[in-house]
């Protein structure tokens, strides 16, 4: 599990595919990697990979090709900065939200209004699947950063993004027309499915 509060940005230095589909990533970031046991979940980019190799402040991670499909990380390329985030410990403070790294889908941006201090706000468009799952102030993971949405209209939504979280994470550097990972919040999952439940039955 994790809690959407990135702690690192890394960068991909080497991406090799596989006959299945999948692929194997190689990302250096400011870590110590190797103090990071083999079998550690990791968020890239809120993808939840697992570290399968480490040396100083490089590790590789495999990646599915159910993973490529449904994510951002198909167009993903050498040089290309992602979000990090190690996987919450128990004791850990949770200053997000809880997240699970299971990619629902992937959204687009369609507008953005940049503020002075650097912060502002940025719009989306969901997947007409998705759009359920989403309501006002309710919390969202969007490349891996916890974000409360602000407004919803149909499948758009917009979020504000502080001049903190612009800075230390991929957000800032994202334009209009750009994808980026969504995973809904997990109580919106569960409520969603008892409802469907119910309405089958009845």
């Amino acid at each position: 599990m994790f809690t959407g509060i990135i702690t690192a940005e890394g960068t991909i230095t080497r991406i090799a595919h596989k006959p299945d589909g999948g692929a194997k990533l190689h990302i250096r970031t400011s870590w110590d990697c190797a103090q990071i046991a083999i079998g550690a979940s990791i968020a890239c980019n809120g993808i939840c990979l697992t570290l399968i190799g480490a040396e100083g402040n490089l590790f590789a991670a495999d990646a599915s090709a159910e993973t490529l499909r449904i994510t951002t990380m198909k167009h993903w390329q050498t040089g290309q900065n992602i979000n990090l985030e190690r996987a919450l410990a128990v004791g850990d403070e949770l200053g997000g939200h809880i997240v699970s790294g299971h990619i629902d889908g992937v959204a687009h941006i369609t507008a953005i209004t940049k503020a002075g201090d650097g912060g502002g706000a940025m719009e989306f468009e969901l997947p007409k699947t998705l759009a359920p799952y989403i309501a006002p102030k309710g919390s969202i993971a969007l490349d891996g950063v916890s974000l409360t949405i602000n407004e919803v209209k149909g499948r758009k939504f917009s979020v504000m993004v502080i001049p903190h979280t612009g800075a230390t994470t991929n957000l800032g550097n994202l334009a209009v027309g750009d994808e980026v990972n969504v995973e809904v919040d997990l109580l919106a999952r569960y409520v969603a499915r008892m409802r469907a439940f119910e309405r089958a039955e009845s």
